[in-house]
Formats: structure tokens, C-alpha cells, sequence
């Protein structure tokens, strides 16, 4: 078992306001926490990972194929791989929430 402890890793701000830490990193899924500030947008974007995720502070407003969908703390959700999405928060809190990738998306280039 490996074990990487949140103190090891230091959060990257990703897009102004979007902070990403990337968690552990196995041979078939890998983990991200995120904290989007309040008014910050994630672009529309796509990849081929499959990603799964649950918000647990905080309500944050994705965009998929023209729809709106609002995700509130203790929601999950899942974005097939290669589904181009975007995300908001249009709330004056902080979200919070955790992303799981499979295939891993260890390291990424968070500006691709």
C-alpha cells in the first residue's frame, strides 16, 4: 500500500482562481482534489480519462453538451472520457470537491 499524505503536496493554481493537487496515482485510477474560489470558471475542455468525482463542500455548475447541471456537496458524477466540459462556480463559497481519473492522470499539464 502507498500512502501519499496531503501535507507532501503542494496545490497548483491551474486556471486564476482553480486549485488542483494531485493525489495518489495507481496503475488503473488516480485522484485530484480541487478548490474552485468563487467566481472562477474551468474552461471547456476534454480528455481522454474517464472521470468520476463527488462534491464535498459547495455547489459547483457544470456545462456538458449545452446543459447545465448543478452538483451540490455529497452529489457525485461521472464525465465520460473525451466529453468536452466546463465548470463554474457561481456561488460566493468555495467548492470543494475530488476527482478520480482512469486511465491515471498523474502529472498532468495543467495548462493543456
Amino acid at each position: 500500500m502507498e500512502v501519499l499524505p496531503d501535507a507532501d503536496v503542494d496545490a497548483v493554481e491551474a486556471i486564476e482562481g482553480v486549485f488542483l493537487t494531485q493525489g495518489a496515482a495507481g496503475n488503473e485510477a488516480s485522484i485530484q482534489r480541487f478548490v474552485i474560489e468563487s467566481g472562477a470558471e474551468v474552461p471547456e475542455h476534454d480528455h481522454p480519462h474517464e472521470q468520476v468525482g463527488v462534491i464535498t463542500e459547495g455547489a459547483l455548475t457544470f456545462v456538458v453538451d449545452g446543459e447545465e447541471r448543478v452538483v451540490e456537496a455529497d452529489d457525485t458524477y461521472v464525465i465520460p472520457g473525451d466529453e468536452p466540459h466546463a465548470a463554474r462556480n457561481d456561488t460566493d463559497e468555495p467548492v470543494v470537491g475530488y476527482d478520480i481519473f482512469s486511465p491515471p492522470r498523474a502529472n498532468p499539464d495543467w495548462q493543456e
